[in-house]
């Protein structure tokens, strides 16, 4: 039986930090190792126990969540991180990615949320992580998009704004079933060619499925769903 991941989490707020101890405890495949509140104690955790992923904070009393990713890094630390924050800026996202945050979840998030990000990386982790080498570009781009789950590609197509493509994300990501260009659109105060066109581009990517959706007479819609 294949042992479960041991997760540290990095959290300065008390209850915030209670609730996400307690959410990856009900995801199968994790547990607990340790709560830091501080980006010191997140680096002496790291030091004295065996962590395979750190859901860390990044609005930290003594550090930036960042700045800790980059401590661990320069000690050896290669655990994987999953970033928490409430904080949407592009840069700090950019920054993130470049440093090797596998994800990157805004609070404040429901056990779902969490769930869901959990489940994707230990798929991850045991889809990929047992090969030693890749076959293919395919197999390579199979790996970053597991890997991170939010991403897209490094450049968007002129037109597409990076904003309005993390919306798309979070709403293709969070909606319980598959929509379509109309339904994203409404939601996000877009035109439907501006929504399709986003839908496209993700489907292209290889992050989003794409079918044909029967309902009555008429001619048939097109949906989009987060593939998983």
């Amino acid at each position: 039986m294949t042992e479960p991941l041991r997760v540290l989490v990095v959290e300065d707020e008390p209850v915030a930090a209670e609730a996400h101890a307690t959410y990856v405890g009900r995801v199968p495949g994790f547990v607990v190792a340790a709560v830091a509140t501080t980006g010191q104690e997140a680096l002496k955790a790291l030091q004295g126990s065996d962590v395979d992923v750190v859901l860390l904070d990044m609005n930290l009393p003594d550090r930036h969540g960042l700045d800790v990713v980059r401590a661990m890094r320069a000690a050896g630390h290669g655990a994987d991180v999953i970033a928490v924050s409430s904080a949407r800026d592009i840069d700090i996202m950019r920054s993130a990615v470049s440093l090797g945050v596998v994800q990157y979840v805004l609070k404040p998030f429901a056990f779902a949320t969490l769930r869901d990000r959990l489940s994707a990386y230990l798929d991850y982790r045991e889809t990929h992580r047992a090969a030693a080498e890749v076959g293919s570009q395919a197999e390579v781009d199979a790996v970053f998009a597991a890997a991170r789950p939010t991403g897209r590609a490094a450049s968007l197509p002129k037109g597409m704004s990076e904003e309005l493509m993390v919306r798309v994300v979070a709403a293709l990501r969070e909606a319980p079933q598959a929509m379509s260009a109309s339904e994203l659109a409404a939601e996000l105060g877009v035109s439907r060619v501006t929504a399709r066109r986003f839908l496209e581009h993700l489907h292209e990517s290889g992050v989003a499925t794409r079918r044909s959706r029967y309902a009555g007479a008429g001619r048939p819609e097109v949906e989009y769903g987060w593939r998983s």
